[in-house]
């Protein structure tokens, strides 16, 4: 049943789906299993429900700063050792507690501030722009005859949405592009899905190749006169390998459309694995092809969440992502980004952890890093039963062909870490940071996954966790359904347990 399905189109299964949810024993069947799931996954979203006060509305009266702070001290103890240890991927990229303490700090003396009110806070300018201007000259600015610009956004999904939004309103105004469309990687980020979403644009998607890069020639053919963009990663988020950046930059230079290089997990890396020796090869604005890029300050910068910058090359290109009203009644308002008012404490954070680190922090830390990346990919590969995805530096991924690799996946999790599960092909990464670098953390990492791998080899039918999730969703050619499990599981975070 499942291989037929797989071999429709997806209209065609999209019309299976609503069929089967029409009949009401299999519809009750879905809910039925729906509901198991999400069952298994109530105490991990919501472990405080049962041992803190819940509060579903206001309180009569307001509680106490002091228990507040001792509420909000017990969380920190029971979360923080995960990461601190290193047992993450990813989510915290220093975690040193000076640098947090000393970022804190920042956010603390601007905490009041909002890059809105300019003429209130000019401090929050001054972060704003050097922030860019140094993010900017890091990524090649310095080597174009072009002017490189940009602005500061609350992440990389925001930096990609931007991007977008200009490239769109660009073409309709200089082109008169009225269905727009990009051309992006299967192993781009979502979040240029969800811009295709929000803006109306249309994804076309273009595979990638054994190595997990780009297909340039089918890019080629995807290019026609209602293409507003081209995309590629540098490195992909699932398996941390660097697209073709300048075959794909010199088709949209050819034909005169936006490339952006989605940086936002390497723009803090590469640049300095370059200097250190790794073979890095072109993707920022060197090329001139490349128009515009985001990088995360908040990643491998390593400033607070949640800031990102987005960069352009030239003011022209910048001005479409603006936003202005001239007729309100409120008076004179522009944004510069999606959001009105923003934290400008956010921003000094960001600036403060540029100015602080510099570039020999920086390159220590890619060091570090990349050294750690190099003995864990090693490491994975001398396991037998699983295998490394593509030529990654320290975005590690890697699947089995003998192996569930999402139960080898909740293995790791009950030992501790918290990993990234992929799809399309079933498979784990982790996202080495600096908390990988720690002393042992590495060599723990590879002696709890040959464990795993062992645990799972003598109990291949146990799945646990969101093991059956992830497995479900990999096997499933009913995307929609894989979907309602996504909305209920949204469902669930947002919901107030049961005092």
């Amino acid at each position: 049943m499942l291989n037929l399905l797989n071999r429709l189109p997806p209209g065609a299964t999209r019309g299976v789906e609503r069929l089967l949810k029409s009949i009401p024993p299999v519809r009750s069947y879905i809910e039925k299993q729906y509901d198991s799931m999400m069952a298994d996954l109530v105490e991990e979203l919501h472990p405080y429900g049962r041992d803190h006060k819940v509060y579903a509305r206001l309180p009569k009266e307001g509680v106490a700063r002091e228990e507040i702070l001792r509420e909000m001290e017990e969380f920190l103890a029971a979360e923080q050792d995960r990461w601190a240890k290193g047992y993450a991927s990813g989510a915290v990229y220093s975690g040193d507690p000076a640098h947090i303490d000393f970022l804190n700090r920042v956010y603390a003396l601007n905490s009041q501030s909002n890059p809105l009110h300019a003429d209130l806070w000019p401090s929050a300018i001054k972060f704003e722009s050097e922030m860019v201007a140094m993010t900017a000259r890091m990524l090649g600015a310095d080597q174009t005859a072009d002017e490189i610009v940009g602005t500061v956004s609350s992440g990389g999904t925001e930096s990609i949405l931007l991007a977008i939004k200009t490239y769109r309103d660009r073409a309709r105004a200089e082109r008169g592009v009225k269905r727009p469309q990009m051309i992006v990687p299967t192993t781009a980020h979502v979040a240029f899905e969800k811009a295709a979403h929000y803006f109306g644009v249309k994804l076309v998607r273009i595979p990638v190749g054994p190595d997990y890069r780009a297909d340039v020639e089918a890019t080629r053919k995807a290019i026609n006169k209602r293409t507003i963009a081209i995309v590629g990663s540098a490195p992909t988020f699932p398996h941390g390998v660097i697209d073709p950046i300048y075959e794909l930059s010199e088709l949209a230079r050819e034909r005169g459309i936006g490339f952006h290089t989605d940086a936002c997990l390497g723009g803090f890396v590469l640049p300095w694995a370059e200097k250190l020796g790794y073979p890095v090869p072109p993707f920022d604005f060197r090329l001139p092809g490349v128009t515009s890029m985001s990088a995360d300050t908040h990643k491998y910068g390593y400033a607070a969440k949640g800031t990102s910058v987005v960069l352009y090359r030239g003011k022209e290109l910048r001005r479409y992502q603006y936003y202005t009203a001239t007729d309100w009644p409120g008076g004179l308002y522009f944004s510069p980004t999606l959001a009105g008012s923003r934290p400008g404490g956010l921003s000094a954070a960001g600036w403060a952890a540029l100015v602080s680190m510099g570039e020999e922090g920086y390159m220590e830390a890619t060091a570090r890093i990349l050294a750690a990346g190099r003995f864990i990919r090693a490491g994975i590969q001398r396991i037998p039963e699983l295998t490394v995805l593509g030529d990654p530096l320290w975005v590690i991924a890697f699947g089995s062909r003998t192996l569930n690799i999402y139960n080898v996946m909740e293995q790791m999790s009950r030992r501790g870490w918290s990993l990234n599960g992929l799809d399309r092909p079933p498979a784990v990464h982790l996202a080495v940071t600096l908390r990988h670098t720690q002393p042992g953390v590495a060599q723990r990492f590879l002696e709890d996954l040959q464990d795993a791998v062992d645990y799972v080899k003598a109990h291949p039918d146990e799945s646990t966790g969101m093991a059956p999730v992830y497995g479900m969703a990999s096997s499933m050619p009913l995307r929609g359904l894989v979907g309602d499990i996504l909305i209920r599981y949204v469902d669930m975070i947002y919901s107030v347990p049961e005092g």
